[in-house]
């Protein structure tokens, strides 16, 4: 069996449709890399590739995009609704197929000392890459964000994994890591107000009391006018996309406001929004087999 390993680098761009399309590029053009799927978002200004190949060609293909990203993105002027601290914010490492989230790590670490060595890039190890506890959490090694990381990355404690201890101008800083297929899903208020937005996603993220393997922010969507309740499902198996719509829809409630939509960012596992039919559906005993796609890859 072939090791398939999945890469889903966020960049920090998502209004300049040529400079997403360039980096795309650099991706598209290692060969043995299957590009799955990118998008952009403009409010977010933030875009998310999805590629999956082999281990090195994998590696290879998100240096290059990091390379391109440093030479055409300047985070000194960036701006955006999406937290970030970098050009390139983060490259995440998926296990797919015959390998294991071990050897993820390894190539977490390979890749966070090349782009520090050749990039000049400070990198930080996340997630199941961390070699600090207080490192797993990507909301705490990305606090302050670009502009706030440029004194924070001097003071003990905050300095990199990889690289120099300063922010790289241009290009910011690297969040490197491995995890498990995550779900990046946002929710949209019929309301302009953000600290609403805020309340709710409170409520419902791990580090303030909410499921632990939720992730979430209140941002207002410029474009729409509206606010937004931006979410990371870090392991939709204990905590399924049906069971934090609902809690988000309670405690809209609270505040006299409704969904009016919500969206999927990149890709999901099917099997995602298969619990969320059975549960809205009522099924009693779905069996996958009774998929069509999943016969038709039998």
């Amino acid at each position: 069996m072939a090791k398939l390993v999945e890469c889903v680098p966020n960049f920090s761009e998502g209004r300049r449709v040529e400079v997403v399309e360039e980096i795309v590029g650099s991706i598209r053009a290692v060969e043995g890399i299957k590009l799955l799927d990118y998008s952009y978002d403009e409010s977010h200004n933030r875009s998310v590739v999805t590629f999956i190949g082999e281990p090195e060609p994998v590696k290879e293909a998100a240096f290059q995009a990091a390379r391109k990203a440093a030479e055409l993105i300047d985070m000194s002027k960036h701006e955006g609704g999406h937290p970030r601290m970098g050009a390139t914010d983060v490259i995440p490492f998926v296990p797919v197929s015959g390998i294991d989230m071990k050897e993820c790590v390894e190539i977490a670490n390979e890749l966070g000392r090349l782009l520090a060595e050749e990039l000049e890039i400070p990198v930080y190890l996340y997630e199941e890459a961390a070699v600090r506890p207080e490192r797993k959490n990507l909301s705490d090694v990305r606090r302050g964000q670009y502009e706030g990381l440029i004194e924070a990355i001097k003071e003990p404690g905050r300095e990199p994994d990889f690289g120099p201890a300063e922010v790289n101008t241009r290009a910011g800083v690297i969040a490197v890591g491995a995890r498990p297929p995550l779900i990046a899903y946002n929710i949209n208020l019929d309301t302009g107000d953000v600290e609403i937005a805020k309340k709710i996603a409170r409520a419902i993220r791990g580090s303030s009391g909410g499921f632990p393997s939720i992730k979430g922010l209140g941002i207002f969507i410029e474009e729409a006018g509206q606010a937004q309740v931006t979410i990371n499902v870090c392991d939709y198996k204990k905590v399924p996309l049906h069971r934090v719509f609902e809690l988000v829809k309670l405690e809209a409630a609270r505040y006299g406001v409704q969904i009016t939509d919500s969206e999927i960012v990149g890709l999901t596992p099917m099997e995602a929004l298969v619990n969320a039919a059975e549960f809205y559906l009522q099924l009693s005993g779905l069996d996958p087999s009774q998929i069509l796609e999943n016969r038709l890859l039998e």
